[in-house]
Parts: structure tokens; C-alpha cells; sequence
């Protein structure tokens, strides 16, 4: 079917790319790379993607494949998936008030030592 195309072709993405790019920016952090917020960024930006993508098939399907149960719901479903929001939106924030301080150093004007 349609969604299990879907399914495939979105894990097939986080094994082979957001997976290593995941390793490569854990790697980039401990080693204080120059890259890691940018990789920070990518890698919270393709998780926050996958987010949306699930969350509107699942929203579009009208939440069959969801328990209706009030707890299962709101608890599993809405809860415990949300973290998979929350955590990446809180790192894609992190990283790009730290490459706005970055740039932010860079554009200030330098005073030539006399």
C-alpha cells in the first residue's frame, strides 16, 4: 500500500543517512568539530521532518491505526511520540542561537591594534 511505501522509504532514509549522521554529530561534539552545530541543526531538522510527515499521514488517515483509548491516545500515541518533537526542536533552537552568536562575533567590527 501507499503507507507502507511510505514507511519504507522514510526508514530507509533515517538507516542510511540520518542514522550515520547521527553517530557523525555525536563524534563532531565530542571532538568540538566547528561543524557540530551545524550538523546539530541538519540532524534536528530531518527529525522534526520525519515528525511532521508521520504525524500528518497518521492525522490524514483519520488516526486508524492509532487505539482510540483515551490513554493509549493521549499517553502513547500523542505522549510519548511527542518526545521525538520536543527533543529535536529543543536542539534545532540550540543550535541556531549558537551559529546566530557565531555569525553575531564574526560581524562585529574589529578595532586594528595601534
Amino acid at each position: 500500500s501507499r503507507s507502507d511505501d511510505f514507511t519504507v522509504a522514510m526508514e530507509t532514509v533515517t538507516a542510511w543517512a540520518w542514522g550515520p549522521l547521527s553517530f557523525l554529530t555525536f563524534l563532531a561534539f565530542l571532538r568540538h568539530h566547528p561543524a557540530r552545530y551545524v550538523l546539530q541543526l541538519l540532524v534536528s531538522l530531518g527529525q522534526l521532518y520525519g515528525d511532521v510527515l508521520y504525524f500528518a499521514t497518521e492525522a490524514r488517515a483519520g488516526w486508524s491505526h492509532s487505539d482510540p483509548r483515551p490513554f493509549y491516545f493521549w499517553g502513547y500515541f500523542v505522549g510519548l511520540n511527542g518526545l521525538w518533537v520536543l527533543v529535536p526542536a529543543a536542539l534545532l533552537a540550540d543550535a541556531c542561537r549558537r551559529l546566530a552568536d557565531a555569525q553575531r562575533a564574526l560581524d562585529r567590527p574589529r578595532h586594528k591594534a595601534h
